[in-house]
């Protein structure tokens, strides 16, 4: 995977604000708030900074959580985590493995899920692409 390098001015100019607070900053969106969380359409989910494909909307299910929520990443290789030690808690961030950007957090708090995990992403990170099938008619 080719990686991306921009200097944070090459960010910001483009980005919007919010994107950039989020992706490069590492904030978060509120809950319930963003355009995926309760977002049912088939395809695939790319990272909003540089379009690297992250998840599939086979891995989405609604954890209750007010963000969108995947049980695996569509390829190992598309992230990357780190420990987030911020706000006195322990957490795993996750990032976009092709230009770094924070995408959310990972949690092993989904039994129910064949993984265990909740990757818990920001929809400002994420953009949408339908799948073929679905878009034909």
């Amino acid at each position: 995977m080719k990686k991306i390098e921009r200097s944070e001015q090459e960010w910001q100019t483009c980005l919007t604000p919010e994107e950039y607070r989020v992706l490069r900053e590492k904030g978060t969106e509120r809950a319930f708030t963003g355009k995926y969380y309760n977002f049912k359409d088939v395809g695939t989910y790319t990272c909003a900074a540089c379009g690297n494909e992250l998840f599939s909307s086979e891995t989405k299910f609604d954890s209750g959580t007010g963000w969108p929520s995947f049980f695996k990443p569509l390829a190992d290789s598309s992230i990357s985590t780190d420990e987030d030690r911020s706000f006195g808690m322990k957490r795993i961030e996750v990032h976009c493995n092709q230009c770094g950007s924070h995408l959310g957090h990972v949690f092993d708090d989904a039994p129910q899920m064949p993984t265990g995990l909740r990757y818990c992403i920001n929809s400002v990170s994420l953009n949408f692409v339908p799948s073929v099938k679905a878009t034909k008619k």
